[in-house]
């Protein structure tokens, strides 16, 4: 009976233990949870409400840039996507994973990305631009595996014409550092996307508009609750420029793969209506988000340096394109008469050296305006080293804007070289001597220039000592009205003290170089009729020069707005073909027949051009 006993006690014991403690476990539970709902109820939501708000910004569309027809878009801006991350969502922890998997995404190094975010102090931080559609699906989908990752919509640039329009248009790209602390105070910031060439780069305030913001509320998984936008954007502005989509079509193919430049120029009021230089790049593969850094690289370590616009960041020894200066400067100076003939048999002494002429028979007796038709190296080192002199020669070079930039709206233009003695001493600290003045007298030596400074020697010609500020904005335009805001008038950069019956002899006697000069068996159009002046440069290497051609058409015009000119330059990088007349003659033809390049080159090969214009099959 006892053991018994026992046995029903120790079990009622164990049985008043363990309810108990299911009663203090109740009571501890019921504690927490009030203290969760009610004490820490506003802490927790304070923190709550801090993580899930967020200021996001509201990019503005680039403005679209047009060609001069208003019709034909050079740029434009398509739909993509940019990544964020919101720095203040994720744990120092969380990051290695997480940019492991989004690399991996990405089809980018998780090292790339992982620098972007310690570089930069903003939050959020832009990881990357140009995002696609499929990819940001992706993440979404896995939304939780990619915590602190959000992304905007934001317009991508494209350019139709690919690499048409390359050297005037430029590209855009994320600001630098560099460049971010210069324009902070303009409204950029870590991200933005910046004119880097070009027109986008020299008219990016026009073109970037004005940024937006809204805030977004989000939960704990990303996912958007609400959105409150605290001011739209302001789009950027359109921009329609002077060039010509036909013509600048025509003298790329004109051209060919050849390095150089062309350009075509409205000289009565400085309208640029085509530019092109070879080798050029398409800007659209820059923004392949995976291969446009390989392509980047690939061209800053080309030798040919597609990235240099040969018409204005390039200068080069004119040749005897600058007899058309050397012919003024004789005119106006009086220093020899210009019906008065110099012998040329070949060669010219100059105290112990010998200069050549490029006819190595020499051309005989020959007045200034044959001279300038033949290019007769020997007339004009008689009248530069012995007649005018190294100041007077410097000084018309000068008087043409030579040694100055033209002011174009283009970045990078360079200025070119004006030689004199003071600036040999200064350069190489080194006298000048009358070697020096002879080279200098037909093109040589140390005188550079660039094909849009030529151009603008042959329009104060055409235009009788006026120089029209070269451009290729024509008009400022509203982006939804199309409204003009602004119309770019022709403004003026210089005037000549050259007199009017010395510029109407420098023309007739550039018709003569077509006529029965050097440029006969090549200017060959019968469309129009063309001035201008051939130059071949020595650059010190055998069968090796560059190729010039800057003339005008029609030579004749009554009416000033018919006129271009067209400067043609051939580098001596390309094997010898003697290409820039040649090219010359398919601009002018195509230009004044409304040809296209391959009807231009089909009309041209049933004349007298047919010698050296390529059946079109060929190329």
């Amino acid at each position: 009976m006892k053991v018994k006993e026992y046995g029903k006690t120790s079990s009622n014991q164990r049985i008043s233990i363990l309810i108990a403690l299911s009663v203090v476990i109740v009571f501890l539970y019921i504690g927490r949870l009030f203290s969760v709902q009610v004490v820490e109820n506003e802490l927790f939501s304070a923190q709550s409400q801090k993580t899930i708000q967020r200021a996001v910004l509201i990019p503005a569309r680039r403005g679209d840039v047009f060609a001069r027809d208003y019709r034909s878009i050079l740029a434009t801006s398509r739909d993509s996507f940019t990544l964020l991350f919101f720095r203040s969502e994720v744990g120092k922890e969380q990051l290695p994973p997480l940019v492991d998997r989004l690399g991996g995404h990405l089809g980018v190094s998780a090292r790339s990305l992982l620098d972007k975010i310690e570089s930069s102090a903003s939050d959020p931080v832009v990881l990357a631009q140009g995002v696609g559609y499929e990819q940001i699906v992706g993440i979404a989908e896995h939304l939780s595996e990619f915590p602190g990752i959000g992304w905007q919509r934001e317009p991508s640039r494209y350019y139709p014409y690919g690499d048409l329009f390359a050297h005037v248009v430029g590209y855009i790209g994320e600001i630098t550092q560099e460049e971010l602390t210069a324009l902070y105070n303009k409204g950029y910031t870590q991200g933005t996307l910046i004119g880097k060439s070009g027109v986008e780069k020299v008219y990016d305030e026009l073109l970037r508009g004005k940024t937006g913001l809204k805030h977004r509320i989000v939960d704990a998984s990303g996912q958007i609750l609400d959105e409150q936008v605290v001011f739209f954007p302001e789009n950027g502005k359109t921009l329609v420029l002077t060039l010509d989509p036909a013509i600048q079509t025509l003298i790329k193919k004109a051209l060919g793969p050849r390095n150089g430049a062309i350009v075509v120029l409205k000289p009565s009021t400085g309208e640029i209506l085509g530019l092109y230089s070879y080798p050029s790049y398409d800007s659209n593969l820059l923004y392949d988000p995976k291969e446009g850094r390989a392509y980047f690289t690939r061209l800053s370590l080309d030798k040919s340096f597609p990235f240099i616009n040969r018409a204005i960041q390039s200068s080069y020894a004119p040749a005897s394109t600058f007899k058309i200066v050397m012919t003024a400067a004789v005119l106006m100076e009086k220093v020899f008469p210009p019906d008065r003939t110099i012998v040329c048999r070949g060669e010219y002494r100059y105290g112990d050296r010998v200069f050549k002429c490029w006819k190595e028979a020499g051309h005989g007796p020959l007045a200034l305006e044959d001279a300038l038709a033949q290019s007769c190296d020997v007339y004009f080192y008689t009248v530069g080293a012995e007649y005018l002199g190294v100041d007077r020669i410097a000084a018309y070079a000068k008087e043409f804007g030579l040694g100055e930039p033209t002011g174009i709206d283009l970045p990078g233009e360079v200025r070119g070289i004006v030689p004199t003695p003071r600036w040999k001493m200064e350069t190489y600290n080194y006298p000048w001597v009358g070697g020096d003045t002879v080279n200098m007298s037909i093109g040589q030596g140390f005188l550079s220039v660039t094909p849009l400074q030529l151009a603008d020697v042959v329009a104060s010609v055409v235009n009788g000592g006026f120089i029209m500020r070269p451009h290729v904005l024509k008009e400022v335009r509203d982006p939804t009205t199309g409204e003009v805001l602004e119309d770019i008038s022709p403004s003026l950069l210089r005037t000549s003290n050259i007199t009017e019956d010395v510029f109407s002899s420098v023309r007739a006697a550039m018709r003569g170089v077509v006529t029965h000069g050097t440029a006969l068996p090549v200017i060959t159009t019968p469309i129009v009729e063309v001035a201008g002046k051939t130059g071949t440069g020595e650059v010190g290497l055998e069968n090796r020069y560059t190729s010039w051609f800057v003339g005008y058409a029609p030579y004749d015009a009554l009416d000033p707005e018919e006129v271009v000119v067209v400067s043609v330059l051939v580098e001596a990088t390309n094997d010898w073909e003697w290409w820039a007349p040649k090219a010359a003659n398919i601009v002018f033809h195509g230009i004044f027949s409304g040809l296209s390049y391959e009807d231009t080159v089909r009309e041209l090969r049933q004349g007298p051009a047919r010698w050296y214009l390529p059946a079109l099959e060929d190329r």
